[in-house]
């Protein structure tokens, strides 16, 4: 089923709910892949009735990002909902979630910050403001939705971590589940962004799974000093990358790690032409 307007999501998740129904979330911009559809799978086994919304938010979008021309597929992905076991589609469009659309700035909106700790690093750095963006229109959706879970992939790990920092702090009544990132055959992490790619800048993209794979690896034969670790990456890099970061971070707290161990996670963000890609992987 698919809706557009806020009454009509509470309207439903209330019967929902009077029976007795556990209900689960998943946040989405559309232009839906098998890494969403992964997600719904997820929230369709473990709830009763699963909830997605298909939002592409403004206010998470910084100067110069790709807001305009981000794909917009709503019939295509609600056929994949469909196919997945989502029992409603929310598909709002910007006036809905923000009345005052004119006025979709600090001075007029009320934002949700995240602590400073957990923006400033990764994609924080270069997307100022770009989490708060995120965390306002979860909040959001979690207070028109008001599900017993939430899912979020882990391709977005600096995102997971900070949305449930989030719900801890503001005391919201809901569990959210990371669930694992999904990679094409090629070892590319599925994203919405690859529809941007060209044949050979896919070829180019894979660089950054090998560039996690292999420093993977090596780990797991003994090599620990992080420096070296990240040296390993320039052999798959040429003139058709710009790399952005190659972070090593706890995997609970995002705090910087001097020895990789078990509990880390490699962060890499790298440009292939002019899209933005980012991929991850846990050491354990």
């Amino acid at each position: 089923m698919l809706v557009h307007t806020i009454k009509e999501v509470r309207d439903i998740v209330n019967s929902w709910k009077k029976q007795g129904l556990t209900v689960g979330l998943v946040p989405t911009m559309g232009a839906l892949h098998n890494g969403h559809k992964s997600l719904f799978e997820k929230s369709a086994k473990k709830c009763d009735k699963t909830v997605i919304s298909v939002f592409v938010n403004p206010i998470q979008f910084c100067p110069g990002e790709d807001f305009e021309k981000y794909p917009r597929t709503l019939d295509a992905d609600c056929k994949i909902a469909e196919s997945a076991g989502v029992d409603l589609v929310f598909a709002p469009n910007p006036k809905e979630m923000y009345p005052n659309v004119q006025m979709m700035t600090s001075d007029f909106l009320t934002y949700v910050n995240p602590p400073f700790f957990y923006v400033n690093k990764l994609c924080g750095k270069s997307r100022v403001g770009h989490f708060d963006g995120v965390c306002t229109v979860v909040n959001k959706l979690l207070n028109i939705v008001q599900p017993n879970f939430a899912f979020f992939g882990e391709k977005d790990y600096q995102q997971l971590v900070i949305l449930k920092k989030m719900v801890n702090d503001l005391n919201i009544s809901v569990e959210i589940i990371g669930c694992p990132l999904v990679r094409e055959e090629s070892g590319l992490a599925i994203s919405s962004r690859n529809k941007y790619l060209s044949e050979s800048e896919k070829q180019d993209a894979l660089a950054l799974s090998k560039i996690l794979f292999n420093i993977k690896n090596c780990f797991q034969k003994g090599v620990t000093d992080i420096a070296a670790l990240k040296e390993t990456a320039y052999e798959f890099l040429n003139e058709h990358h710009t790399l952005e970061y190659l972070d090593f971070r706890d995997a609970e707290t995002l705090e910087d790690k001097n020895i990789a161990d078990e509990n880390t996670r490699v962060f890499i963000a790298l440009k292939v032409g002019s899209v933005r890609l980012i991929d991850n992987i846990s050491l354990k």
